[in-house]
């Protein structure tokens, strides 16, 4: 029997609901596979946490999830706390503090949803987007002076390393080199930012030396907005820095059908620390307790969990599970259907139990 700990975060708005519907599918993945179980120990913390005690999270949390194999986290994010206290607060203290580099978002079209894009179905929009996440723009390095005063000034300074850049490109690349196509597009804005986008360039050509079956392009992120939309065809794996990549991968949702579906996994490759799996939808409280939150997002960021340790069989059941149902129309509203988050839940449950998944 493999047993692994999983922590989870359900965190603010839809978070709770979708991880609840997570939870339901491992636990029923647990029946099905046989020699597999999951452990969660669920933490309060967030925007409510942040209410009572002044924290997103107590002084001790990084220690508390380091034991964890596993972290599965919901959704940051409440009308009434600023939007810098809740991510500032718990999602980037674990991302950083676990030096969890490698942030992977796959998108592509599931069976049964229809996308934006005209003449664009499933096959034709199959993308992984990596993104930097530890530095670049989302380093917190800056700060306010003059506070007030008609003289006042903020600063935002985008930190490249040249460790912190090479890592996530070898990352890339590798991830490029293992799938069919072996196609990697870097996306940059080195003709604007000539310091450390012109390094980001740079270091991209001396690690594409390493992968010379690995075909790779280049590409300013204003013009990857029109690639995606109008050739989505021409992509395939797309490395891009912490604020390039949060923008475009919200875009590859949209284009995708929706941002229910879109998972992410928030990665230490070397295993040093437990790696982080969350839906990219954020908290939606414009919906939040309706029980119509899609799960989908969180099925999949769970399989990425499940590949991540090892589990590529329960993975794939997984997800073949949540193709069989969307390929049925048993979809959310979000996605142009009529069910609820507990129905979709339970077909995906029923799937798994299938003979035929």
């Amino acid at each position: 029997m493999r047993e692994y700990s999983i922590a989870s975060i359900p965190a603010d708005g839809i978070g709770p609901e979708v991880i609840a519907a997570g939870e339901t599918v491992l636990k029923s993945l647990e029946k099905r596979v046989g020699d597999v179980k999951f452990n969660f120990e669920t933490f309060d913390w967030g925007s409510d946490h942040y209410k009572k005690h002044g924290v997103m999270m107590p002084a001790d949390g990084l220690k508390t999830l380091k034991k964890f194999d596993a972290i599965y986290f919901g959704a940051v994010g409440a009308p009434d706390v600023p939007d810098h206290i809740t991510l500032w607060g718990l999602r980037l203290p674990i991302c950083q503090g676990f030096d969890q580099y490698a942030n992977v978002r796959p998108t592509k079209i599931l069976p049964g949803i229809t996308p934006p894009l005209r003449n664009c179905g499933p096959g034709d929009l199959d993308w992984v987007i990596i993104r930097e996440n530890s530095e670049g723009e989302y380093a917190g390095a800056g700060g306010r002076v003059h506070r007030g005063l008609p003289e006042e000034v903020g600063t935002e300074v985008s930190i490249f390393t040249r460790v912190g850049v090479t890592r996530v490109m070898r990352y890339a690349f590798k991830l490029a080199q293992s799938r069919p196509r072996k196609l990697l597009t870097v996306v940059t804005k080195s003709n604007a930012q000539r310091h450390g986008m012109v390094m980001w360039d740079e270091i991209a050509a001396e690690v594409a030396e390493e992968f010379p079956d690995v075909t790779w392009d280049k590409t300013l992120v204003d013009a990857m907005t029109v690639r995606m939309t109008l050739k989505p065809q021409s992509l395939d794996t797309i490395v891009a820095t912490n604020l390039h990549a949060d923008v475009l991968s919200d875009l590859a949702g949209a284009l995708a059908g929706s941002l229910g579906v879109a998972p992410t996994a928030n990665i230490d490759p070397e295993r040093r620390f437990p790696s982080m799996f969350e839906p990219i939808h954020g908290s939606a409280f414009d919906i939040t307790g309706k029980g119509i939150a899609n799960p989908v997002a969180s099925f999949w960021t769970a399989a990425q969990m499940l590949d991540h340790l090892g589990e590529q069989e329960a993975s794939a059941r997984l997800m073949r599970a949540v193709e069989q149902v969307t390929g049925a129309g048993i979809l959310t509203p979000d996605v142009g259907g009529t069910a609820n988050t507990r129905e979709v839940t339970e077909a995906v449950v029923d799937a798994i139990q299938s003979s035929n998944v």
